[in-house]
């Protein structure tokens, strides 16, 4: 059997005002292209399809295109829903997505509805266990449809996981001759964050173990980190990580989507696709004139941080060199300002103050200190 495993593509993604939709557009098209040339018998989307839990109408219709055009290489697809999306709004595609042979899961239903089988190409049966985001308010609601005491129902988030784990994967133990899989979009404790996922979502408390996934699960199709990993536990792990770098802290991550290959008796071979689409990010620092040596892909998107004394005008030397900055920081030399600030600030003059605040700020322009000190006097004149 082979399957297409992919994950957190954010589609509506803004970065630093930038709108990002046309490399997404691409990225998106080069995973069909993958997709067409694999012809996997399954494609799964694991979570974080829109970026905002509103996207806009453009950005659906894109979302949805992607996905039929996913399913004409591919035998199936399932997609659940990850923190970003909204799960009832995943779920009202759904009258579209069976009459396009597409299964959507946004919110936890019945125990049945989130096991998803199929046949492969070669024959072989595989059936799924389908796990949406959960958060952790949710995770109770859940249980109380997985009919679960009361004393289980106060347990832990990662207690909560593992008991609606264990019971879609009930059966995985029957049928040796059957390819186990499960997907959820959640973290797994033992990974590493790519650097752009929403913290909240990924702190202790929304940490599961690894053997929240029985072993008789033969692949684990894992979204919600957005690096490409592979996570020690009593079964093979996965996460695909991003298509391509959401935020800057993802710039050394590798955009991928992964092609797994894999039998009921023998362990899965995953090969990372490279998505040669993805714009990459990039963080440059220096003086204007470190800056200006620097050899920088003219297509990165980039965050500069300059060594100099903020002043007016020089986020625009900044933009003259580098027309694809989004964020320009100036970074202020510290241990120049605490022999000032020592001076007693009680007795001195508002334009002394002032002055103090520049050098504190790392503002080093006569002009500003001359437009306080024309409006300083015009006020006290008046």
């Amino acid at each position: 059997m082979k399957l297409l495993h992919t994950s957190d593509w954010h589609l509506g993604k803004v970065l630093k005002g930038q709108s990002r939709m046309e490399e997404q557009v691409a990225v998106l098209r080069e995973i069909v292209e993958i997709a067409e040339r694999e012809q996997p018998d399954l494609v799964l989307v694991a979570g974080d399809v829109y970026d905002t839990t509103a996207p806009s109408a453009e950005t659906e219709k894109i979302a949805v295109r992607a996905l039929s055009a996913l399913r004409r290489h591919a035998e199936a697809v399932v997609v659940v829903a990850g923190n970003h999306d909204h799960g009832p709004r995943l779920d009202a595609l759904r009258t579209w997505a069976e009459g396009a042979g597409v299964t959507l899961r946004g919110l936890i239903g019945r125990p049945e509805d989130h096991v998803v089988t199929g046949t492969a190409r070669s024959g072989e049966a595989w059936r799924l266990a389908a796990l949406p985001f959960v958060s952790q308010r949710y995770a109770v609601r859940a249980s109380e449809m997985f009919e679960l005491t009361a004393a289980e129902a106060s347990a832990t988030y990662a207690d909560h996981v593992a008991r609606l784990l264990a019971t879609l994967t009930a059966e995985f133990g029957d049928g040796a001759e059957t390819i186990n899989l499960a997907t959820a979009h959640l973290t797994v404790v033992g990974a590493k964050t790519g650097g752009g996922e929403r913290d909240a979502h990924t702190i202790e408390a929304y940490s599961v173990p690894a053997t929240v996934f029985p072993s008789s699960v033969h692949y684990v199709a894992l979204g919600h980190l957005h690096r490409r990993q592979q996570v020690p536990g009593p079964c093979p792990v996965h996460y695909s990580g991003s298509p391509y770098a959401v935020d800057f802290g993802e710039e050394e991550n590798r955009p991928s989507v992964s092609i797994v290959e894999l039998t009921a008796r023998s362990a899965p071979r995953v090969t990372p696709e490279p998505i040669g689409a993805a714009v990459p990010l990039r963080t440059i620092r220096g003086t204007l004139a470190d800056l200006a040596r620097l050899a920088v892909d003219p297509e990165a998107w980039l965050r500069v941080y300059v060594k100099e004394p903020a002043r007016a005008g020089l986020k625009e030397d900044v933009l003259a060199l580098f027309p694809r900055a989004l964020e320009v920081r100036v970074e202020v030399e510290a241990g120049t300002v605490a022999k000032e600030r020592a001076r007693g600030a009680t007795v001195r003059s508002p334009r002394e103050l002032f002055a103090d605040y520049l050098l504190h700020s790392g503002v080093s322009d006569p002009a500003v200190a001359a437009l306080f000190n024309e409006i300083y006097d015009e006020v006290v004149t008046a």
